[in-house]
């Protein structure tokens, strides 16, 4: 699991970014990969799975 924190989430429209804790990339994710909701600024674990434009998070759920 990586770890990470939220750097921008819409809810109407369902997705958003989360920036690496490690390595500072930032990655794309859709309401569909959460477990918890979240939030902009939350601290947040998640995985990455490959799609359409890229990797991913997945599995999202908060510290």
């Amino acid at each position: 699991m990586k770890e990470g924190k939220v750097k921008f989430f819409n809810e109407s429209k369902g997705f958003g970014f989360i920036k690496d804790a490690e390595s500072g990339k930032e990655y794309f994710v859709h309401a569909s990969g959460l477990i918890d909701e979240i939030r902009e600024n939350d601290d947040v674990t998640f995985e990455l799975q490959e799609g359409k434009k890229g990797l991913n998070a997945v599995n999202v759920k908060l510290v």
